[in-house]
């Protein structure tokens, strides 16, 4: 039986207000992070940033930072964080699509938490070795590299004709010693609802030649919540097709209380052949899930930062009944 205390609470409206993160069409999960991120906001001692809405009305919104706090990099964990994400900002690749103001001063985003997740990993390899052959122990021997916001080749009809890529791309060595990949969709407090990208035909073909599907056709992949997951898992298949790589996976990590998101890719692998990693190529990892593997390799340091500023709900209860 499902423990009540493993959902996340109803946060009522006041309490939403006293920390300026009340937004009425956010989902149960997405109201529980954003107080959460404003939270660690004002416990880190940041000044409140401001959202403007479509009429260019500004209002304080407790999950944003302003723009001197973002200017120093304070969304992220610490400063080796922080000065990777500007290098990376700067040599991004050719056609790279990164949101700077989401990125330095939206708390709530999930591109930071790719930036905090794996920003250390990139900077010691020794330790993202270890954390990827444990996290995938039937498929990663080595790391060789890891890339954020990266695609094959944007807009190229080879691929997908449009210009989807990953939020994180590890190029690693197989178990079986053979060039590989694990392409990574970071989310947080998405609900899969967000608007969809309009249909190409190479989506269609594609679907057909990687051989992964039961129905190629399926409407259902073609619409939100599973559209983007097809896309990409689409555009990870035709690397392989294309002989870039000789394997590799397409993973979806998330919080585990999303449950929005978790019925959405439930949702997407009812539609495919098999369910099995190794031969669908798709694989899904709760966020919560990594920061234990960081835990078992020695990032623990690392993981307590993560956990506190992403994970930590049992905080939202105190708050909701002052316990």
């Amino acid at each position: 039986m499902e423990n009540e205390f493993e959902r996340i609470p109803l946060i009522p409206a006041p309490i939403l207000k006293a920390n300026r993160v009340h937004e009425p069409y956010d989902t149960r999960f997405r109201a529980a992070a954003r107080l959460l991120q404003s939270l660690w906001r004002q416990e880190q001692g940041l000044p409140v940033g401001y959202h403007r809405n479509r009429e260019g009305k500004r209002r304080k919104l407790g999950s944003r930072l302003n723009f001197a706090a973002a200017k120093t990099g304070a969304n992220f964990i610490d400063s080796g964080a922080a000065s990777l994400v500007r290098r990376e900002v700067a040599y991004r690749e050719l056609g790279a699509f990164i949101d700077e103001g989401r990125l330095y001063g939206n708390l709530l985003s999930s591109q930071p938490l790719c930036f905090n997740l794996f920003g250390p990993l990139k900077l010691d390899r020794p330790t993202a070795e270890a954390f990827f052959k444990r996290l995938f122990p039937d498929f990663v021997a080595g790391v060789e590299a890891i890339w954020f916001e990266h695609s094959p080749g944007r807009g190229s009809p080879q691929y997908t004709d449009d210009h989807s890529a990953f939020d994180v791309f590890v190029r690693i060595i197989t178990t079986t010693g053979e060039s590989g990949f694990i392409a990574i969709e970071v989310k947080y407090s998405e609900s899969m609802q967000e608007p969809i990208s309009p249909l190409r035909p190479r989506y269609d073909e594609a679907s057909d030649s990687v051989g992964v599907f039961i129905d190629h056709m399926a409407t259902e992949l073609r619409e939100a919540p599973l559209q983007q997951l097809w896309r990409e898992h689409l555009l990870s298949r035709v690397m392989l097709q294309h002989g870039l790589y000789a394997e590799g996976r397409f993973v979806v990590i998330a919080p585990a209380q999303n449950t929005q998101c978790g019925n959405a890719v439930r949702a997407y692998q009812k539609h495919l052949k098999s369910e099995e990693p190794a031969e669908s190529g798709f694989q899904v990892v709760a966020l919560e899930s990594c920061l234990d593997t960081l835990d078992a390799v020695g990032a623990g340091d690392i993981a307590a930062k993560l956990r506190s500023r992403y994970l930590d709900f049992g905080l939202i209860d105190r708050v909701v009944f002052g316990e």
